[in-house]
């Protein structure tokens, strides 16, 4: 768990050697917006083409028997269901990578201009490939994917991060994606879908909402490629960032750390298995939607989908539609000097192993404040701390459709206790860093908020 990559050197957006200025970065943004041929129209279920629900299950499942399956959960606590919901099951690992390479000795990724059907702006900043395995073995019967030699076949670049990592554990059954980053030092023909850009570009654009994907967050949580040294403080917060990505002290070890997780896992004693979709309560169906009867959680809906420059013109397929916008916030304070982040471990249905290291406060769409732990009821509403990052950003795009969450960090001092509930642990960034060298530790909403603190 102690084993760390070199830090890499960090350009400032306007240093030597960087490919694409911001100014100019935007000029390309602007032109692939106007260069987009991309419509997504809701459709009833009777117009899905190559989808169906089974006659015995009720399940919704492409005619491939491929990328995804709509089915139910049910969630049960000593002995007794207490839950159930439609769940996306995706058994298949896809690939979500970055080719990056250095460019006078400042390192560039090769950045792709994305369109996703349930993005709610389009078009977003995407890693080199995302790509599901049967979009990339072509079960759609469309164009390759670009670049995915890079990552699988013999041009395969120098691996400099490779690990699977989970996804939203209350809307996917054990969903599982490759993170993985090479480096390469030969000629790469650049689409013009693509552009490189500096770590410290995108961790600039990270601040914009709804512009950084999901996927490429996630790969950029991965990467810890963060030099302390390199750090210039402008003030007590900054200084104690810069000492939060080094060697400094932490309140925990990493023993502590590992068996606090371990023990938060101990105490999970419900079970969650798939059911026929028929066969979750309290919820129906009707040509157009997949809705709980209270019509608080998410439903799913069709659409229709035509794109000009994607593998295949155009499809249909299931989205799940969320009702309101989702909250993630890390709850920051300098203890002894050094920033730490509030953990919360966090249980969900569909995680592989029931329990993730999550943000601080996590609510789902359409959750009040109110549903917080209490005594973190005035860091949700807003009433407490100072706030360093804020922003709305997109969930995945190509299962969700408008799935939005507000991504915040949040200084507190003194007035907030050290002593935590047991559920709870204070961590360093480079604790979790070290962490997402394996799988399973961190949720994705962790990781995309840990890539929000790089541009701190």
């Amino acid at each position: 768990m102690t084993e760390r990559l070199a830090p890499l050197t960090l350009p400032s957006p306007g240093a030597e050697g960087v490919c694409t200025s911001i100014e100019e970065f935007h000029d390309w943004w602007a032109q692939r917006h106007a260069a987009g041929r991309f419509e997504v129209t809701q459709i009833p279920f009777d117009r899905l083409d190559t989808w169906q629900f089974e006659q015995r299950t009720g399940n919704l499942r492409h005619a491939s028997g491929r990328f995804f399956t709509i089915e139910g959960l049910q969630v049960r606590d000593g002995g007794v269901a207490t839950r159930s919901q439609p769940i996306i099951n995706q058994p298949e690992i896809g690939v979500l990578g970055i080719v990056v390479k250095e460019f006078d000795g400042v390192l560039h990724c090769l950045m792709q201009a994305k369109m996703e059907p349930g993005n709610v702006n389009t078009l977003q900043l995407s890693p080199t490939v995302q790509a599901t395995r049967s979009n990339y073995t072509q079960v759609h019967r469309g164009s390759n994917t670009r670049y995915l030699e890079y990552f699988t076949g013999p041009e395969r670049g120098t691996v400099l991060v490779d690990v699977l990592q989970s996804e939203q554990g209350a809307w996917f059954w054990r969903k599982r994606n490759r993170n993985i980053v090479v480096q390469v030092t030969g000629d790469v023909p650049v689409h013009e879908d693509f552009r490189w850009l500096t770590l410290a570009q995108i961790r600039e654009l990270m601040r914009v909402d709804n512009l950084v994907n999901m996927d490429s967050r996630t790969v950029l949580s991965c990467m810890p490629f963060v030099d302390p040294e390199s750090i210039q403080p402008t003030d007590e917060f900054t200084a104690a960032l810069a000492r939060s990505y080094g060697d400094a002290p932490a309140l925990h070890t990493t023993g502590e750390i590992l068996s606090w997780f371990t023990e938060a896992k101990t105490r999970c004693d419900w079970h969650a298995r798939l059911i026929p979709l028929s066969g979750v309560a309290n919820w129906s169906r009707d040509d157009h939607e997949i809705a709980d009867d209270e019509q608080r959680d998410f439903r799913i809906i069709a659409v229709e989908v035509a794109a000009g420059n994607r593998e295949v013109s155009r499809w249909t397929q299931p989205l799940l539609y969320p009702r309101g916008q989702g909250l993630a916030v890390f709850v920051a304070r300098p203890i002894g000097g050094v920033l730490h982040l509030l953990v919360h471990a966090r249980p969900e249905f569909g995680l592989l192993d029931s329990i993730e290291m999550a943000p601080t406060v996590q609510l789902q769409p359409g959750e009040s404040e109110s549903a917080a732990h209490p005594f973190l009821k005035d860091v949700a509403t807003g009433d407490l701390g100072r706030v360093r990052y804020d922003a709305v950003l997109s969930e995945e795009g190509g299962r969700f459709y408008h799935a939005l969450t507000r991504y915040r960090i949040v200084e507190v001092g003194e007035e907030f206790p050290i002593e935590v509930p047991e559920d709870f642990c204070w961590m360093t960034v480079r604790q979790l860093m070290d962490l997402l060298r394996h799988g399973h530790y961190l949720n994705i909403e962790a990781r995309s908020l840990l890539a929000c603190v790089y541009s701190l």
